[in-house]
């Protein structure tokens, strides 16, 4: 049987009652790390709404307001400048703007340009990614040579475009080298937009490049050594491959050159003013020129209501059919 010393009885309560004291001791200590911890998170929220508020304000002024805005006055008769004021005529613009030749012009001219751009310009990137997508010496210049357009002011570019463009241009005078009489491009109402697709297109395949390139440097290089083992060619490769592999990369190009596509302004503004015989007139052109030229804010509002319609639904359309087989 074990007998238990006074001495060692002394020394366990002691022990316990130093625990007391500690677990007492402690307890302030937890608190005040804690009321640290709250503190650090409020001081965080508050500098990450300091840091937000720059941007927010730009936000709201720049496009929350101008777009509410915009759905007020394209029920009104506003002007730009007017001693009136502005009255409420309900869906009068809307039923004047599809009443209007000029609109469906525009809107015509619109869709071709879309409908000829995408595909064009989206396929030509992806031709040029391809060639720049391979490891060897001098690569990098030709990326930049091809990326150089996108840097380049469109007004600059459409300048030098027009140039090229004149009866005695660059272009008509390399046509008749060949024994070839070149139109007047931006002259002729069956040759004007085709001048304007195709510079559009040369000036952005650059920057889409850039981004199919992206998507092609992410696809696994197994993937290519497994096809080749298995008698792949190089067509093969791309359609069982490369064209899988970029999903996402093409999804994200439909839809910004689709957006860019029926945002068409500079190019049109600067080449031909909507001309010749409105055969070049677009949706924004119409909008800027009523608003601005012709000072009429209300029917201007209406129209880029109904453009951002269109737009919305073109692009939720895309994304429909762009979306992941396995979503469906």
């Amino acid at each position: 049987m074990t007998t238990i010393t006074a001495a060692e009885s002394g020394s366990a309560t002691t022990t316990r009652r130093g625990r007391r004291r500690n677990g007492a001791a402690g307890t302030p200590g937890s608190t005040g790390t804690s009321g640290r911890s709250i503190s650090g998170s409020r001081s965080s929220t508050t500098t990450a709404l300091l840091m937000l508020l720059p941007a927010g304000i730009l936000l709201i002024t720049f496009l929350l307001i101008p777009i509410g805005l915009t759905f007020g006055l394209a029920f009104t008769n506003a002007r730009l400048i007017s001693p009136r004021p502005a009255e409420f005529i309900g869906v009068d613009n809307f039923v004047r703007l599809f009443a209007d030749d000029t609109f469906w012009a525009s809107l015509r001219n619109t869709i071709i340009f879309a409908a000829v751009i995408v595909p064009v310009q989206s396929a030509c990137a992806l031709g040029l990614a391809l060639l720049v997508n391979v490891k060897m010496r001098g690569v990098n210049f030709f990326r930049t040579v091809y990326f150089l357009p996108v840097v380049t002011s469109m007004v600059v570019v459409s300048m030098l475009w027009l140039f090229m463009y004149q009866k005695n241009g660059l272009i008509n005078q390399v046509l008749l080298k060949f024994g070839i009489d070149g139109p007047d491009w931006l002259g002729d109402p069956h040759t004007a937009l085709l001048a304007i697709i195709l510079m559009s297109a040369w000036q952005a395949m650059g920057f889409h490049m850039v981004i199919w390139l992206s998507g092609l440097q992410t696809i696994p290089g197994d993937l290519y050594e497994a096809a080749e083992l298995d008698g792949a060619g190089t067509w093969d490769k791309f359609r069982y491959v490369t064209w899988p592999g970029l999903r996402a990369t093409r999804t994200f190009i439909l839809i910004t050159i689709t957006i860019s596509a029926f945002a068409l302004f500079t190019q049109v503004n600067i080449m031909t003013q909507g001309g010749p015989l409105d055969s070049t007139s677009t949706v924004v052109l119409m909008a800027v020129r009523t608003g601005f030229q012709q000072q009429q804010t209300g029917y201007a509002s209406a129209i880029s209501l109904v453009f951002f319609v269109l737009v919305l639904a073109v692009t939720l359309v895309n994304r429909y059919f762009t979306r992941d087989k396995d979503a469906r």
